[in-house]
């Protein structure tokens, strides 16, 4: 029997579980050493966290994709400046792979990783700048395939990433365990139009940056 070829726009839970084992860990303490980073935001980066509350508080959710990433996303991981010697960030990029002989490919809405001209490590990914409502289908199937992708080519055990639903947020770690097959954790949902929530989503990107890209 032919293994199928997956668009990562099309992938589902479903689908993602045609794929592989996708369990879910019913705790969060993973989350534990990557979100306890200790982290003070600067005055003016403070005040950049509330303008973007105040400027976006009522359209965003009725933003379409587009307006979502471009209004209140990308300026914010603009701001954590995802650029180094070693790596940066990247918007629309195309990367492909293979999960359980399965090949995947297609567009990324966001990843940091390694390289200049062109991604080779990567280190987190954000999908899928959703508005908040109809959900059409739930970004986790595309997020996860995508980080699936990225632990086979790499020839790594965990990758950090997380979704996005109009003002709410959740990041995840998927890992790798025996016989292909993978376990996600995910975090609680932080509320990006209130300000400690925005300011956790904040210390916790730069404890990405600082901690994990390398």
């Amino acid at each position: 029997m032919e293994d199928k070829f997956y668009k990562f726009s099309e992938i589902n839970m479903k689908i993602l579980e045609e794929i592989s084992d996708f369990e879910q860990v019913r705790n969060q303490d993973i989350f534990k050493e990557w979100f306890n980073f200790h982290y003070e935001i600067e005055k003016s980066d403070e005040e950049f966290l509330y303008k973007s509350i105040k400027v976006n508080r009522y359209n965003i959710d009725i933003y379409s994709e587009l307006q979502l990433q471009l209004h209140f996303i990308n300026p914010l991981l603009n701001r954590i400046h995802f650029y180094s010697d070693n790596f940066r960030s990247w918007f629309q990029q195309e990367i492909s792979g293979i999960v359980n002989g399965h090949k995947i490919s297609g567009i990324l809405d966001f990843m940091v990783a390694s390289g200049t001209l062109k991604p080779k490590k990567p280190y987190f990914f954000i999908q899928e700048f959703k508005k908040s409502a109809p959900i059409p289908k739930h970004p986790k199937g595309q997020l996860f395939s995508q980080m699936a992708v990225a632990i086979e080519t790499n020839k790594i055990n965990k990758m950090r990433g997380a979704y996005n639903i109009g003002r709410f947020w959740f990041f995840v770690v998927l890992e790798k365990i025996k016989d292909g097959k993978y376990r996600y954790h995910e975090s609680e949902a932080f509320n990006a139009l209130k300000i400690n929530d925005l300011k956790q989503i904040y210390i916790i990107l730069k404890a990405l940056k600082h901690k994990y890209c390398k």
